[in-house]
């Protein structure tokens, strides 16, 4: 498994796991834990959270697992993120949808993650979405003050554009390490913005979210998907892939970004398809052929 050195202490599987839906693949303690061993043989070390997965169960979940065997803590790098407030009946104080990046909502966050994930350290914490009423500020002394007490050893965002990335870094004493964007063939909006332009200006490896596009690529009967469709099970013949799950990505690990995929599968053989990826070459022709097919034209 490659893997990619984020900071001179922390490096992430080249292949993330993903536990958005953790609790809907109703698996047993057992059966989890199972799921995080099969990952970490297969190489995948680097699993991500957020506090909200599975209205605020997910973290939970994994947890329960890792009890089982908590010696397997050491062996991986666990991802958290914070600030999205959902009404739902396990946060009954919360009354409506909105965002929190209060200095006293990420502590309290923090906690109940690492009561959640039955352990003493988060690996890495991302503000999960932009906040219109952040104080940067507050950000930084919740994060320097998390830093400090060692609960936290590195932090990022998620799905921050190119301003709202360089305004909180302007607050910090140390970088964020990472932003998790939404990246693949069919959603190219972060390649188009500068999102993606920022993280290579940054150095910085992005995570990507959906990195197949939630399967609308696979069943989509838009014209778009379908043309997609007919040029990525070309090109996986052309370059031996078994599916076209494995060339999307491979279109995404091929990219010099060092893009980080996040498989959210509780099926191993979803997730050993992003491994065998890992060993796809796509040329920059095979590589701008899709491109062109999901932007729908000719570059200009």
């Amino acid at each position: 498994m490659q893997r990619v050195e984020l900071t001179e202490d922390l490096s992430f599987s080249r292949i993330i796991h993903g536990l958005w839906r953790l609790t809907e693949w109703n698996m047993s303690n057992e059966e989890v834990l199972t799921l995080i061993e099969d990952c970490l043989k297969a190489g995948i070390t680097t699993f991500d959270h957020a506090d909200i997965y599975g209205n605020y169960t997910c973290e939970k979940k994994f947890g329960d697992a890792l009890a089982l065997k908590p010696e397997l803590r050491k062996e991986m790098e666990i991802v958290t993120k914070c600030g999205i407030k959902l009404v739902s009946s396990n946060r009954p104080q919360h009354s409506i949808k909105s965002y929190d990046t209060s200095k006293e909502h990420i502590i309290a966050s923090v906690n109940q993650s690492l009561q959640n994930l039955q352990t003493d350290y988060i690996d890495v914490l991302l503000i999960h979405r932009p906040d219109p009423f952040m104080d940067p500020a507050k950000v930084a002394e919740a994060f320097t003050q998390l830093k400090i007490e060692g609960k936290v050893r590195h932090f990022g965002v998620s799905n921050f554009k190119r301003s709202q990335f360089k305004m909180l870094q302007s607050y910090l004493d140390f970088p964020l390490i990472t932003n998790q964007i939404e990246l693949s063939a069919y959603q190219l909006e972060n390649f188009e913005d500068g999102t993606v332009d920022l993280c290579q200006e940054e150095r910085i490896a992005p995570m990507a979210w959906s990195p197949l596009a939630g399967g609308s690529i696979f069943s989509s009967n838009e014209e778009r998907a379908k043309n997609l469709r007919i040029t990525l099970e070309k090109i996986a013949g052309e370059i031996g892939a078994t599916a076209i799950d494995e060339v999307l990505y491979a279109w995404l690990l091929s990219h010099p970004a060092n893009i980080m995929p996040i498989v959210g599968s509780g099926k191993m053989n979803r997730i050993e398809s992003a491994i065998r990826a890992l060993d796809l070459s796509l040329s920059r022709d095979q590589w701008f052929e899709i491109l062109q097919v999901a932007m729908e034209r000719e570059i200009a």
